[in-house]
């Protein structure tokens, strides 16, 4: 018998309040199908035990074990998203902070609200959400237009779709790389599996962060009967089921490090085992890999094998960050604005002439995800209007500490007075000695942060010795204090 309630659109609350979580359930679960997490922890469990991921989020910024922080919930918008692109999240704080929200939707959130949510108010903007399409199916709106499904005419785009065309038909493994929210997933299933000779063939792909550690094995090579518990019978895994097809590997810096060697195996000569036998068994699937991580760097700090990562990477593909895409930026803006006027039967929405230099000259750190997350709340709060440069500055991550592109090392000195004059141009008193001393002190935390508090492993990130280090410490805490009271 079909369960009616599974007809409703599921809602993933995170929340560590129990009195939050049961009164959004209460209000909230007439409409939508409510499962819930305290932790960021407890959410990951969660995600993982499930078949098929939530289309929709309301993810709390304070969560243990960090409260009222919001780098668990920062992390967890990440987290959501790496399980799923097509997930839809609302970010929840009870501090009315313009910063933090704004880089909760750089990161991926399409909206915030702020604590206390009215839950009246809370499943309006989630019935909303719900009705625009999906990443998944805006992509399909974009392969009508472009059959690659990559819209762009810059210097990296026709980069990409010349290794794009050069690699597509070979039987080696390539190796998608980007920043998280730039199109990976497209090139893979779009781009060299849909445009190849494989087009026929299977194609099945696995998220490596989606999927708890102990169940990848059995998933991609299959299992005996017996072979664990639960194993009543025998399964075939992807590496069969995809044939002489295509495998997508996503996030594939999260394998297990114990599982790589049978992975390289794979692609070396194509043999595995079902968990649980020791019949040989052979693949002629195409695998495709695809990461945000430096994987450079997990191979140097131990965490990824040096020998899997070189097969992986016979070919690389580098999907370039939007920031880097010049006058693209307006035609995926003119793009999705009206691919979501068209799905909410209304008149698409204009930027006015100040406006519109403001989105060329904005570097989205969330890439085409964050461009997409931002059409979506300009196309429901200004239909058929002109959108300002006050109401488009609303929807940027443009906070004092987190201007655009600001955590991003420049590469060059002229990368770096592109920040600076965007920086300039957009506050009106702009004091050098203060903007200097947090990029010193962003670096600082970002490299304790890296070495677990610990100030030696800190210092060597840094390229200092650990009492310059301490000394350093102790200055910007004094003038940064100072700063701060006399700001």
């Amino acid at each position: 018998m079909t369960n009616p309630e599974s007809r409703k659109p599921s809602l993933l609350i995170v929340d560590d309040d129990p009195l939050i979580i049961d009164t959004l359930s209460f209000f909230l679960g007439r409409e939508f199908d409510i499962s819930t997490a305290g932790s960021r922890s407890d959410c990951i469990d969660l995600l993982r035990s499930r078949g098929s991921p939530p289309r929709l989020a309301l993810v709390d910024l304070g969560l243990p074990p960090r409260p009222h922080q919001p780098d668990e919930g920062f992390a967890l918008i990440s987290d959501l998203l790496a399980h799923s692109p097509d997930i839809k999240i609302v970010v929840l704080s009870g501090q009315n902070d313009d910063a933090n929200a704004r880089h909760a939707r750089a990161l991926g959130a399409i909206d915030f609200v702020a604590k206390p949510a009215d839950p009246e108010q809370l499943r309006r903007v989630l019935q909303k959400i719900l009705a625009y399409p999906s990443a998944a199916q805006a992509a399909e709106a974009t392969v009508a237009e472009d059959p690659c499904g990559l819209l762009g005419n810059s210097v990296p785009m026709q980069k990409l779709r010349a290794q794009i065309r050069q690699y597509a038909d070979s039987p080696f493994p390539v190796l998608v790389e980007g920043e998280s929210g730039s199109g990976k997933e497209i090139v893979a299933s779009c781009c060299l599996h849909r445009l190849t000779g494989r087009r026929d063939k299977p194609y099945f792909a696995l998220n490596c962060a989606a999927i708890s550690p102990n169940l990848v094995e059995p998933t991609l090579f299959g299992y005996a009967k017996g072979a664990f518990t639960g194993a009543v019978q025998a399964k075939s895994g992807y590496f069969e089921d995809a044939e002489d097809g295509t495998l997508f590997l996503d996030e594939i810096g999260e394998l297990p490090l114990d599982l790589q060697p049978k992975l390289l195996r794979v692609l070396e000569n194509g043999e595995f085992q079902r968990v649980g036998e020791t019949q040989q068994r052979v693949s002629r699937a195409r695998v495709i890999a695809a990461t945000n991580r430096d994987l450079r760097r997990e191979v140097r700090e131990g965490r990824f094998r040096a020998d899997l990562f070189h097969r992986l990477s016979v070919f690389a593909v580098e999907v370039p960050p939007l920031r880097e895409m010049g006058d693209d930026k307006g035609l995926l803006l003119r793009h999705y604005r009206d691919v979501y006027a068209r799905q909410a039967g209304q008149l698409p929405f204009e930027l006015d002439d100040a406006a519109l230099e403001r989105w060329q000259a904005y570097g989205f750190p969330g890439n085409v995800r964050e461009l997409r997350n931002i059409v979506i709340r300009l196309a429901t709060k200004y239909p058929g209007r002109k959108v300002t440069p006050a109401e488009l500055e609303d929807e940027l991550d443009t906070g004092e500490e987190r201007g655009p592109d600001s955590w991003l090392p420049p590469r060059d000195i002229g990368e770096l007075a592109e920040i600076a004059l965007r920086q300039l141009q957009q506050r009106g008193q702009f004091k050098l000695d203060d903007t200097l001393l947090r990029w010193e002190w962003g670096y600082i935390q970002a490299a304790l942060k890296l070495s677990h508090g610990n100030v030696s492993q800190a210092a060597r990130l840094l390229g200092v010795n650990r009492t310059t280090l301490y000394n350093r410490m102790e200055v910007l805490e004094r003038d940064l204090g100072a700063a701060t009271n006399t700001g």
